[in-house]
């Protein structure tokens, strides 16, 4: 018997989804590269092409995701997705040699690429809370994920690569299961204008300027870049300054955890304020954090400038798919969200390339300035444009 469609997807739901993906993704993201050179012995040259390939499998999942929402079954593309995720993991519990590994990752990008969009257009259709509110909170459950991951991966990997592959397969069976029980919602039924309060002020005027939403996303494919300088060249350039690997790992958790233990209050603090002013404060000061690193010598500087960037991420970075959301209108949601992560996943891709020709071609402090200045340049540009339209401020 079919089950009926409930017409509603609850924010409980959409928060215990995003904490368990993220949490089975973050057990892949430090394991890829050690694993490739240490354990596979390839170079890192082919582990970063890997890792390339890998993220443009999560760009085409990201746009089949968000194709698939809008004009398909949300509820049938939930299922597919999470089930193609998982089976490529379950298939590395027992098969993780050369190039089998490598195959099953850009399998597991697909997957996880398309979930991720699926889980923003899920978040926007919440009608219990604003979306802004929403998407704050969803935030929270991305990075306390990513701590949980980040943290099991280091203990697991002791017990041998098949143990972290049957742990982060068990995150998304259960993944699958919740998708089954809470995802299949009659989307149809929920009223073309929801209670946002927050947005009402410019989700008019904005919608239908696709320029603005181009140059939004355009900023984040330049704040995702800058951010993986931190995963891909700050190690190395740590360690040419006597701070050990071990050292250097010890950050992460610092910003995992400020973010879970500071959102909600910033989330609060945040509703008073204009969504948009507070996204650009917030992107100033996660650029301006770059221009710090260029007189960074000691590990302390490093460890306050990784909180100075903490600041401005939860300021600046949760509220843009909100903001995107707002200039979508209702049969658009999905793509308009697909949109947010194909360049937050391009510019994760890209990242690491761009950085490492930088200071094979330049020095460290030239790539921090420019990573900078791309971000304040693309976020002048959005402002420039968003104050076109009255309604906006």
């Amino acid at each position: 018997m079919a089950r009926q469609p409930k017409k509603e997807i609850s924010l409980l739901a959409v928060l215990v989804y995003s904490l368990l993906l993220n949490s089975g993704a973050a057990l892949m993201w430090p394991l890829t590269t050690v694993y490739m050179h240490g354990t596979l012995h390839e170079s890192l040259t082919v582990a970063g092409a890997v890792l390339f390939v890998m993220s443009c499998f999560m760009v085409l999942g990201n746009y089949l995701g968000g194709q698939l929402f809008d004009r398909w079954s949300p509820y049938q593309t939930a299922l597919i997705s999470i089930t193609v995720a998982l089976g490529a993991l379950v298939t590395l519990i027992f098969y993780h040699g050369w190039p089998m590994f490598a195959i099953m990752l850009f399998v597991y990008g697909l997957g996880q690429g398309a979930s991720l969009t699926l889980l923003n257009a899920y978040a926007a259709k919440v009608r219990s809370r604003s979306t802004r509110s929403v998407f704050n909170s969803l935030y929270i459950g991305v990075n306390l994920g990513v701590v949980v991951g980040t943290a099991s991966v280091g203990y697991l990997l002791k017990f041998g690569i098949p143990v972290v592959f049957s742990v982060a397969s068990l995150f998304y069976l259960i993944l699958l299961l919740m998708t089954f029980v809470s995802f299949n919602v009659d989307f149809s039924s929920q009223p073309l204008v929801a209670h946002q309060p927050q947005l009402k002020q410019h989700s008019a005027s904005q919608r239908g300027n696709p320029r603005l939403v181009w140059l939004i996303c355009t900023m984040v494919f330049f704040i995702y870049l800058s951010y993986t300088l931190w995963e891909s060249v700050m190690p190395v350039h740590m360690e040419s300054l006597h701070i050990s690997f071990e050292q250097y790992s010890l950050i992460w958790p610092v910003n995992g955890l400020l973010i879970v233990i500071g959102q909600p209050i910033i989330n609060r603090v945040g509703l008073h304020f204009n969504m948009i002013r507070q996204i650009a404060v917030g992107v100033l000061i996660f650029a301006a954090s770059f221009i710090m690193l260029i007189w960074a010598k000691n590990y302390l500087w490093f460890v306050i400038i990784m909180v100075v960037l903490t600041f401005g991420e939860m300021n600046g970075l949760p509220a843009i798919p909100a903001w995107i959301d707002s200039l979508a209108d209702a049969k658009a949601k999905g793509r308009y969200q697909a949109m947010f992560n194909i360049f937050m996943s391009f510019g994760r891709a890209v990242g690491p390339l761009f950085g490492g020709l930088m200071v094979e071609w330049f020095n460290y402090s030239i790539l921090f300035a420019t990573a900078a200045g791309l971000i304040i340049v693309s976020l002048g540009l959005v402002l420039s444009t968003a104050a076109t339209n009255k309604d906006s401020q």
